[in-house]
């Protein structure tokens, strides 16, 4: 299954480079649906998605927010989400690469039942490389590491990546930050965050040196995590819309971290804002909360704070 999920990334990736080569029109409002905007990029790849699976995997429901509903490919056996390309809109200015996600549970399974989850690179056009990296459930158990390879994407050479995510245990003079993207809410989650700091540090440095990146990519957030450029990442604009009453407001959903898996095998922590382990259903309209911790220690330091910021800054979001 994993080797699957990795073939399919690939075929998506090169689908969405060929076309961008040859000229597409990516930043093109194509439409929209329950889950988010669709852009002519999407367009490519949504399209390659459905063809893949009824050659290569036809015994699976088919779940991505490019799909109006569920596709059922043959008489399915699991369920696989995917996003086709998480990222789209730094891609399609070509400020920074976007990501193919996929991920296989037993059918009807949520996200705690991830068996298998792969994401692929897809690159800018400056970019001669782009990553992959794929895991199986147990992989860490059995001393298996996290699949890893870097593409050159003008030879079609592969070489072996390590991966291993920061072993940091403070925020000190490092990356970490919560995504606010876009215009709404992002004054209430800038109001978390300000809560989060004091709850760290009680009266916040004036020189307090924590970095801060906003990758409008939630499987770039998870690839940053991964090869320990950043020690914890993380997303409660679910939260601030449902304070807000911004029940139609884009965010993140469960094909967005259905490759959460990955960072998990790689010896990093993922749970909601409480502290909980994800348990969201494989659909395209669940709003998802999420915190990712490079390793466990910072988990164990950093929860109980993320924790007590979301209680606070939230008190009309329900757990769960």
């Amino acid at each position: 299954m994993r080797a699957r999920l990795c073939a399919l990334g690939d075929v998506l990736r090169d689908v969405v480079v060929a076309n961008r080569d040859a000229g597409l029109a990516m930043s093109t409002v194509e439409g929209k649906t329950t889950a988010d905007t669709i852009y002519g990029i999407d367009r490519v790849a949504d399209e390659a998605l459905v063809a893949w699976f009824e050659r290569h995997w036809p015994d699976v429901l088919v779940v991505s927010e490019g799909l109006e509903a569920p596709v059922a490919v043959g008489t399915p056996r699991c369920t696989v989400i995917v996003d086709t390309i998480d990222g789209t809109r730094g891609l399609m200015y070509d400020k920074r690469s976007a990501w193919v996600l996929a991920a296989v549970a037993p059918l009807g399974g949520r996200s705690g039942d991830v068996v298998a989850a792969a994401m692929t690179e897809i690159p800018t056009t400056k970019q001669w490389a782009a990553d992959q990296f794929s895991a199986t459930r147990g992989d860490a158990a059995q001393g298996r590491a996290v699949h890893a390879e870097r593409l050159d994407v003008r030879s079609g050479r592969r070489a072996p990546l390590t991966v291993r995510p920061s072993q940091a245990t403070t925020l000190e003079h490092g990356w970490a930050s919560f995504a606010r993207f876009f215009p709404p809410a992002k004054v209430l989650v800038a109001a978390f965050e300000e809560r989060l700091w004091h709850e760290l540090y009680g009266e916040v440095p004036e020189d307090l040196a924590v970095f801060d990146d906003q990758y409008v990519s939630t499987g770039g957030q998870l690839a940053e995590l991964l090869v320990g450029h950043d020690r914890m990442l993380g997303d409660v604009r679910p939260l601030a819309f449902a304070e807000l009453g911004l029940a139609s407001a884009v965010t993140c959903h469960p094909y967005d971290i259905c490759t959460a898996l990955l960072l998990e095998e790689a010896g990093g922590v993922v749970t909601d804002p409480w502290g909980d382990p994800l348990d969201v259903p494989l659909d395209t309209t669940t709003a998802v909360a999420w915190v990712g911790y490079a390793n466990p220690r910072l988990a164990a330091l950093l929860g109980p704070a993320v924790r007590a910021a979301a209680e606070a800054t939230f008190p009309g979001a329900h757990r769960g």
